[in-house]
């Protein structure tokens, strides 16, 4: 594939593959180096998380949880300009033997740092019914 025929939304869907991998290796620190320099973690019930260290460690709580495995499909990214683009997406998290966590929507904005496309902000909520 050449780079005139790369899409925003097949250089967001690399970046995707990416954080499910680095997920899936239970990686916390590699997962904070997908954030922008000035990336936040916005998760619902759960003060704003910014920078790497703390993004790692929010992370890290996640997985020893029981969280194994993140699946993300993006429904649509619009690039706003050359370094901002707006991703809308669905997500499904797994636990042991790939029951599922959670499943849900999220918004993502992301930034263009140096040759990749790096989670600047990053917000997610369940559609699951509360309990």
């Amino acid at each position: 594939m050449d780079a005139l025929s790369v899409t925003i939304m097949d250089e967001i869907q690399q970046a995707n593959h990416a954080f499910e991998r680095t997920f899936a290796r239970a990686d916390a620190a590699g997962l904070a180096r997908l954030y922008s320099e000035g990336g936040t973690v916005l998760p619902s019930g759960h003060e704003p998380v910014s920078g790497h260290q703390n993004i790692a460690a929010y992370w890290h709580s996640a997985m020893q949880s029981g969280i194994r495995e993140a699946a993300l499909h993006p429904v649509e990214v619009e690039q706003l300009d050359d370094e901002t683009a707006i991703e809308m997406g669905t997500y499904r998290l797994f636990g042991e033997a790939r029951q599922l966590v959670d499943r849900g929507k999220y918004l993502a904005v992301w930034k263009h740092e140096g040759n990749e496309w790096k989670l600047h902000r990053d917000i997610w909520n369940s559609s699951l019914p509360t309990a």
